[in-house]
């Protein structure tokens, strides 16, 4: 027994060598650590190549929903003194002014001359009113046997201011066309239209409303019964002053 214990002696001793060198169990300190290193070094590049690729992924991802690097600032404009508002004013009625001046030097000749004005002739130059008044003419058909209406307007006594007859003359409103024109001789005679007082009948033997003289039957109606009246006065005194005018000529 003294023998095996003896010969275990040594390994024990080595055990414990071992231990004392290297507590922990691990591999024998004096072992080249060269693989230990290497493998850092390649763990490490893996892990800056990864890194660089996320950040890479996370730029151009920025970029895509308008992110990206922070754009430096740009340093501030120095300020410029700007005038003051009495400054302004003035010089804005200095632009007006040479404004004026240049606009008062331009000179445009007209493209289209406009044409003389023509003086239209009514041939009543000659002849002076003695009497006025709007009313309603008609005129008696005889192929249909009833009355119609030749317009609406102002009719007139005009006395000539030379051989002083008078005639009569009705223009349409508006369009100022002659209804009427025939001179108030003394067989005229004006008769109370039926059933009315304010409308008088008579017959013109040579009426020129339509150019040529004709034989007409004529009927006039007003606004009411006195300007009726007034228009039957005016008619049966411009009758007695042409028939001394007619008696005269004979």
């Amino acid at each position: 027994m003294s023998d095996s214990v003896a010969s275990n002696e040594p390994r024990l001793a080595e055990q414990e060598t071992k231990l004392a060198t290297n507590p922990k169990g691990t591999e024998d300190s004096t072992k080249p650590a060269t693989d230990t290193t290497e493998e850092k070094s390649v763990v490490s590049k893996v892990a800056d190549t990864a890194a660089q690729a996320a950040s890479g992924v996370s730029a151009s991802v920025f970029s895509m929903f308008g992110g990206g690097a922070k754009k430096e600032k740009k340093p501030e404009e120095e300020e410029v003194d700007e005038p003051s508002g009495s400054s302004k004013a003035k010089k804005a009625d200095d632009d007006d002014e040479k404004a004026e001046e240049e606009e008062a030097d331009v000179h445009f000749e007209p493209v289209v001359h406009l044409t003389q004005q023509v003086e239209t002739k009514t041939h009543e130059e000659a002849e002076e009113q003695t009497f006025k008044m709007r009313a309603k003419l008609f005129k008696f058909d005889r192929d249909s046997r009833e009355w119609k209406e030749r317009g609406t307007g102002d009719v007139r006594l005009l006395k000539h201011k030379e051989n002083g007859k008078t005639r009569l003359v009705m223009r349409r409103d508006k369009t100022l066309k002659v209804c009427a024109n025939h001179y108030v001789t003394p067989d005229m005679k004006l008769s109370p239209n039926v059933g009315s007082d304010r409308s008088w009948v008579w017959n013109v033997a040579a009426d020129v409303s339509e150019g040529e003289p004709e034989a007409q039957t004529l009927a006039i109606r007003f606004g009411n019964s006195d300007n009726a009246n007034l228009f039957k006065e005016a008619f049966i005194k411009a009758q007695q002053e042409n028939e001394a005018l007619f008696q005269d000529e004979k």
